[in-house]
């Protein structure tokens, strides 16, 4: 079973984690359902960029990002050429992942409040 490494963030995962995923699954619902409380203020529907992450290690295992999610990333903070949308970005079969949840989203719910 593929491991999702969590590099340490300030807020929703201190020290960094060790995941354990199902291929797959999204990136995001592993995160949730291990206790990391990513963003995704759309419900995963790839309409916003909330739960944006950047993969820093087994990005090219992951399947092509489709014209959709490109075309919201161009508007995430912090985008970088290893930047996905987790609730996009399938855990692989056979590759372990490095990801980075970036420290700023761009939420304008929780902005405005």
């Amino acid at each position: 079973m593929p491991q999702i490494v969590v590099l340490p963030h300030v807020e929703l995962c201190p020290d960094g984690a060790v995941l354990d995923a199902e291929p797959g699954m999204s990136i995001c619902d592993a995160l949730l359902e291990n206790g990391i409380e990513i963003e995704h203020a759309c419900e995963k529907s790839c309409a916003c960029t909330t739960c944006h992450v950047i993969v820093r290690e087994g990005f090219a295992a992951l399947t092509p990002s489709e014209e959709d999610e490109d075309d919201l990333l161009d508007k995430a903070w912090g985008l970088e050429p290893a930047s996905r949308l987790s609730c996009q970005a399938l855990v692989p079969a056979e590759q372990d992942l490095v990801v980075e949840i970036p420290r700023y989203t761009i939420n304008h719910a929780k902005e405005n409040h």
